[in-house]
């Protein structure tokens, strides 16, 4: 193979740069014209496995709606062959191993009574960077009709996106706060602040903005320990976000909610100075938002969390709670769990359980939180360790 190909992540600095200057980066667009997802996760339909991120992120910026991704030699062992005039996606990976013909001292191939080269496998010291052109199934011959792999793909799934993304949540055990008009991840507190669901469009856009948080929450020192630094407007801000936007687009792609980078134009710029002066910067972003969706799907081993003494006890009548600028006392509570509660203002309201604003107040009472930093705080001060806005 040539040796004039561009690195990869180099390649897809350039490409992707160039979407963002004109406006359609998955960053920015989350949806094609036709309204399905601007990235679908890349898979071998062969294997069944998933490709890594960075290839994953050069796969799915070529737009297609078909999922399965082969090469051509793939393509014909399963009896498929490439379009005539289809073009190929470049992709990486680390080989280790390869199959290379035996040789004569001068250097001519060994041959058996047949004529066939005789080979033999050499196995490398290190792996050595390869290269390798793939073809969507929509650029191929005499492959599963698209909607039918879908189904068989689908059937074999019993929960529903939603449901899934529900599951995803419970099972991080981060600490979600709701209330507010505010999504972000405070890195102080190692909690994640969350509007109430009923204040997003749907509930695909609340579970969007929830595992977008999510992501920042994984690179915590006790979890993926990534640096977290950085004031907003900071390079160092935006390489985070960077990664975190990534980390959404792989998960939401798994999770087939699609995915939603909030607050996308105040980051576009920086990002693309940040391209620009390192394009292997893509690289160590989709390795670092690989880590944070393996963390959150469960794929890999999972880091244990530091858990103190069991004190997740429910409300009891009398309790008063501090939650965000004001306090709420428990008037009364119900058989069915369900809580009378009155704020400083006087109004008063039953929450149940699957209300966000009855397990943000049981945090709250269970986990009580050092006082809030004081209004004369300094703006700048306070984004020291807020992320993901």
């Amino acid at each position: 193979m040539s040796k004039n190909f561009k690195a990869l992540p180099v390649l897809l600095s350039e490409k992707l740069i160039g979407e963002i200057k004109s406006g359609n980066s998955l960053f920015q667009k989350p949806f094609k014209e036709n309204g399905m997802p601007a990235f679908v996760a890349p898979v071998n339909p062969t294997t069944g496995k998933g490709y890594s991120a960075l290839n994953a992120l050069a796969l799915g910026m070529q737009r297609h709606d078909d999922p399965r991704w082969m090469s051509a030699d793939a393509a014909r062992y399963a009896n498929s062959w490439v379009k005539k005039d289809e073009k190929g996606t470049l992709i990486e990976f680390p080989k280790t191993s390869d199959i290379q013909a035996i040789r004569t001292a001068d250097g001519k191939r060994i041959q058996d009574e047949a004529g066939v080269t005789q080979t033999k496998t050499v196995t490398f010291d290190k792996p050595q960077a390869a290269k390798a052109f793939l073809f969507n199934g929509s650029q191929l011959n005499d492959l599963l009709p698209l909607e039918e792999y879908l189904q068989q793909q689908n059937a074999a799934q019993p929960l529903s996106p939603l449901e899934r993304a529900e599951k995803l949540v419970a099972d991080s055990k981060a600490v979600i706060i709701h209330g507010g008009q505010e999504a972000y991840y405070d890195k102080q507190r190692d909690a994640i602040f969350l509007p109430e669901m009923e204040q997003f469009e749907n509930e695909t856009k609340y579970y969007q903005a929830a595992v977008h948080q999510l992501a920042h929450w994984s690179g915590h020192e006790s979890r993926l320990n990534r640096p977290m630094e950085g004031k907003l407007g900071s390079l160092e801000y935006a390489r985070e976000e960077m990664r975190a936007a990534i980390a959404g687009i792989l998960i939401g792609a798994e999770l087939k909610i699609g995915h939603h980078f909030g607050q996308q134009a105040a980051y576009m710029n920086n990002f693309v100075k940040i391209l620009q002066d390192d394009p292997f910067e893509i690289a160590r972003a989709a390795r670092d938002a690989q880590k944070a969706a393996n963390l959150l799907l469960g794929v890999g081993p999972k880091r244990e969390q530091k858990q103190g003494p069991a004190t997740n006890q429910g409300f009891k009548k009398g309790d008063e709670i501090a939650y965000l600028d004001t306090s709420y006392k428990v008037l009364e509570t119900y058989k069915n769990k369900s809580v009378k509660v009155e704020d400083a203002s006087g109004t008063r309201k039953n929450i149940k359980p699957s209300d966000g604003l009855y397990n943000s107040l049981l945090e709250a009472r269970n986990h009580p939180r050092e006082p809030e930093m004081a209004l004369e705080e300094s703006r700048e001060t306070a984004q020291t360790y807020k992320i993901g806005r």
